[in-house]
């Protein structure tokens, strides 16, 4: 795996490629960052947390849960009233529990692609309400005349 390093010089920024098998560490070890498909999943939930905040009534991180680096979970409530404990990992999401920061090891549900594709399959109201979103935005687009 190759690392990024950045070094300021006189106000500019310089990326430097790193070998791994290269047998002295550079005094500028802290500002390098590793490269690879990982993707931190906190911000990641984060992400999915403000795109579809819209159509859900409540939508948030867990605070009580361990998220980390491959693994967060998200605190979803339907417009229905229905609470869900999300799973986020690269494999997708899943429904893991039923209630707000509960897991439920037994549950073996689904992974979902998307978080549209996961609210799709669970509430009708999140399905009305992206609807009706992309409705009004349609709607923008033709008044502005694009």
């Amino acid at each position: 795996m190759s690392r990024k390093c950045g070094v300021d010089l006189s106000m500019e920024i310089m990326e430097v490629d790193c070998n791994q098998g290269e047998s002295t560490i550079p005094p500028f070890e802290e500002d390098c960052v590793e490269l690879g498909d990982v993707k931190d999943m906190r911000l990641e939930a984060e992400a999915v947390v403000n795109d579809v905040l819209f159509a859900v009534a409540e939508m948030f991180v867990s605070q009580k849960l361990d998220n980390a680096l491959d693994v967060a979970y998200i605190n979803v409530e339907t417009r229905e009233g229905n609470r869900y404990c999300l799973e986020l990992t690269e494999a997708g999401l899943r429904v893991v529990g039923y209630a707000f920061d509960q897991v439920d090891d037994s549950l073996s549900t689904q992974y979902h692609e998307t978080v549209y594709s996961l609210l799709d399959s669970l509430s009708p109201g999140y399905r009305e309400a992206f609807g009706n979103a992309l409705l009004q935005r349609l709607e923008r687009l033709k008044q502005n005349g694009q």
